[in-house]
């Protein structure tokens, strides 16, 4: 087991996290921004105006790419455990 195999599964992890996490948190960015900027302009400064369109906007994303999301944990969870013999070693 070398130290470029090791960097390649830490590689491997990080962008697969990334890739799965990133749908999520740039729609509620932009649901927050576009929110943020509706209190501005209403001068509306109640805190869970903010709170309830994220999570509506966070479940439906998570109903819509939730499959796909659920493909590539298994497929990296998949090679991981074909690898575990070479980790082992």
């Amino acid at each position: 087991m070398s130290e470029t195999f090791i960097l390649s599964i830490g590689k491997e992890a990080i962008v697969t996290a990334l890739t799965v996490a990133a749908p999520i948190l740039i729609v509620s960015m932009v649901v927050g921004l576009i929110i943020s900027i509706f209190q501005a302009a209403t001068q509306i400064q109640e805190q869970t105006l903010t709170f309830v369109p994220k999570m509506i906007a966070i479940i439906v994303i998570m109903l819509v790419l939730g499959p796909w999301m659920l493909k590539k944990l298994v497929y990296f969870t998949q090679v991981m455990l074909t690898n575990i013999t070479s980790i082992v070693r």
